[in-house]
């Protein structure tokens, strides 16, 4: 932090800048939107989904507030969202497992708290304060009111919010871009290797099993300690990256989708890329380059949270994927849609590598302008 308060900032506290949990009406037995946990990405500003359901207790919240999960991984995964998936003044809810952040009118801004929140100032206090018995670890609300900070005035609060939402809102688009191109090679594998098969197997065509195409192994465990939020490579598990390190222990090209846990999810890791990936997933090669995305598109069709073979929590095993029949089509199918897809995908590398080029740039950004270290014109 630097050593100088900047003009017409001060400390505070943030129950005093911020509501915290504020009491909305929510009629008991009323189907409303629910936020659920798994709904929120790591470092994400947007909810990917909601759920209607009964209310009958939690957290509520509208459009503008900041959800902050409360519990541990949760938190530290970077469980934290701006709302903005309600209509008007409708009130949505969320477990008790979220502390919901609301300006205060002429104080705080709503997109200046929801930065705050998840600047490490802020989390590191949150973490550490957590208690109770191991893995249910909570941050007590008390914690988070005491918190002290230096808050910019008003303006200033805006100013900066509105250079990191620029970035965020590139990324987003990035994100939106890729989502696109990838539908446009599903949408074509199935013209080509779907509908053809709906009346049975067409001519030249083969019946096979996937395990034919594939070679498939688990991921490996990770050494305790060696976990971080920041390292070299990706920790790659069942619902995608959890963290980093120092090591690797795959360079793609290959396919990934969970084994224990998350089931139904399938990931590419491309050529230049090195990875680690944990026990919970299921790595994929196939055998013949032409191969490669019909398997990624064949997986992504096959629904394969429905292979639980699980009895305390959902797993599938390498043999149930090895076993999926699929109709293997004439090999000159395969190459020109192979083709189609690589320059696809090859655009959404390197939106995938501009993403990471501006959340670094925003992460980098971020404890300056909250600190006061680099200032905005407004």
């Amino acid at each position: 932090m630097s050593e100088k308060i900047p003009k017409g900032w001060k400390w505070v506290k943030l129950g005093e800048v911020v509501i915290i949990n504020p009491n909305e009406f929510l009629k008991k037995g009323i189907i409303a939107k629910k936020v659920p946990m798994e709904a929120l990405l790591p470092f994400t500003k947007k909810i990917q989904f909601f759920i209607f359901e009964k209310y009958n207790g939690g957290v509520k919240f509208k459009n503008g507030d900041t959800l902050v999960a409360r519990i541990t991984p949760s938190l530290e995964n970077g469980k934290t969202v701006y709302v903005d998936l309600l209509d008007g003044d409708e009130i949505g809810f969320g477990s008790t497992e979220f502390i919901v952040l609301r300006e205060k009118s002429g104080i705080t801004d709503k997109q200046f708290i929801y930065y705050f929140a998840i600047s490490s100032d802020f989390r590191d206090i949150a973490i550490k304060s957590m208690t109770g018995s191991s893995g249910r670890q909570r941050v007590q609300n008390e914690v988070v009111k005491e918190f002290e900070f230096l808050l910019p005035p008003l303006h200033e609060q805006k100013a900066i919010a509105e250079v990191l939402s620029s970035l965020d809102d590139k990324i987003d688009l990035l994100h939106r871009q890729n989502k696109t191109l990838e539908e446009m090679a599903m949408t074509l594998f199935r013209k080509w290797f779907i509908d053809p098969t709906r009346g049975g197997l067409p001519d030249g065509w083969e019946e096979v099993s996937l395990g034919e195409l594939i070679e498939i192994s688990s991921g490996k465990s990770i050494e305790k300690g060696k976990l971080k939020e920041k390292g070299l490579y990706p920790v790659l598990g069942a619902n995608g990256e959890i963290g980093r390190i120092d090591d690797w222990l795959y360079e793609g090209e290959l396919i990934y989708t969970g084994r224990v846990g998350t089931l139904g999810n399938v990931f590419i890791v491309f050529k230049n890329e090195k990875v680690w990936l944990t026990d919970n997933t299921l790595v994929i090669k196939s055998k013949k380059n032409e191969y490669f995305y019909f398997v990624y598109f064949t997986l992504n069709n096959a629904k394969l949270d429905e292979y639980n073979s699980g009895s305390t929590q959902p797993l599938i095993r390498q043999s149930d994927i090895k076993k999926i029949e699929i109709f293997l089509p004439k090999i000159n199918f395969l190459k020109d849609f192979e083709v189609i897809s690589r320059n696809l995908f090859t655009k959404i590398q390197f939106n995938i590598s501009q993403i990471q080029t501006l959340e670094k740039l925003r992460d980098t950004l971020l404890p300056k302008l909250m600190n006061g270290e680099i200032r905005v014109k407004y």
